[in-house]
């Protein structure tokens, strides 16, 4: 089994949608029709300030996804990378769709020149987590958000 990934492509639409539905369901959440299309339509924009998207595929067949922006940092001169979806296919788990694609979103940055990648989970993804532990290091942050 090879894992591909891949820059998220306009014929993706039906697969890109099916997988990030799935990722906003493990979160308990959804997302209007209008923000479906925008998102989608940001994703393949060629502005470099946009979020950018990569596939996972196992056999020529999408099972994994990450959105991804770089974006300024107030503490370095660089700017950094925020990676902000990581879903893969329940039935692709465990077989290393997900660190390939972190792997992939920071080889990205560094190849813009971006050194640093960091994302969020919540604390109750605990499968992920053991992932991230074993990626990256965990910080001491602690997130809010306010919202009207």
């Amino acid at each position: 089994m090879t894992i591909a990934i891949r820059p998220l492509q306009s014929a993706d639409k039906t697969e890109w949608r099916r997988m990030w539905t799935a990722y906003l369901e493990f979160y308990e959440t959804s997302v209007s029709e209008d923000v479906y299309q925008t998102s989608f339509a940001r994703l393949l924009s060629d502005d470099a300030g946009e979020y950018r998207c990569l596939i996972a595929e196992i056999d020529g067949r999408p099972v994994g996804l990450t959105h991804f922006l770089f974006h300024r940092f107030m503490w370095s001169i660089e700017d950094t990378c925020y990676l902000m979806d990581l879903f893969c296919d329940v039935a692709a788990r465990g077989s290393g769709v997900g660190r390939a694609l972190i792997e992939a979103v920071h080889a990205e940055a560094k190849k813009a020149g971006v050194p640093s990648t960091y994302w969020m989970t919540q604390e109750f993804n605990y499968k992920g987590r053991m992932l991230y532990d074993q990626v990256a290091s965990k910080t001491p942050f602690i997130m809010y958000a306010k919202s009207d």
